[in-house]
């Protein structure tokens, strides 16, 4: 059984931010389960352009108030607590939160080692 506080994560490795962000790290590769699980806070205002090529994602949110956008498509979708999205064709989007942090837990499949930050295409390397 794994038991991973999000208190304990907090100021280590697996503790990673960017413009707008951070992310705690909670379950990941070494962990071997065979996805990552992620808390994730958007600062309010702050907007993120990401393309997971790699990886598939699903957010669920848990507080606060954004938007996501299908870059594909133009189509935008509310996020609410409650709300899940999923990002199940590698899709190019950007993430807005409108009112208060948005705070969603991601899972990510494949899993992430756990240090990484988005490179310039808004997504993650594969790990190593």
């Amino acid at each position: 059984m794994i038991i991973v506080r999000s208190q304990d994560i907090a100021d280590t490795a697996r503790h990673v931010s960017g413009p707008g962000w951070d992310s705690k790290r909670m379950i990941v590769r070494d962990d071997g389960m065979g996805y990552s699980v992620h808390e994730t806070r958007i600062l309010e205002g702050a907007e993120s352009h990401l393309h997971y090529k790699h990886h598939l994602e699903t957010n669920y949110c848990v507080a606060g108030e954004g938007e996501v956008v299908d870059v594909a498509t133009g189509e935008t979708f509310q996020i609410r607590p409650g709300t899940v999205y999923a990002l199940d064709q590698h899709d190019e989007h950007i993430l807005r939160a409108i009112k208060g942090d948005l705070h969603l837990v991601c899972v990510f499949n494949p899993p992430v080692a756990g240090t990484e930050t988005h490179n310039a295409d808004g997504g993650y390397e594969l790990a190593d």
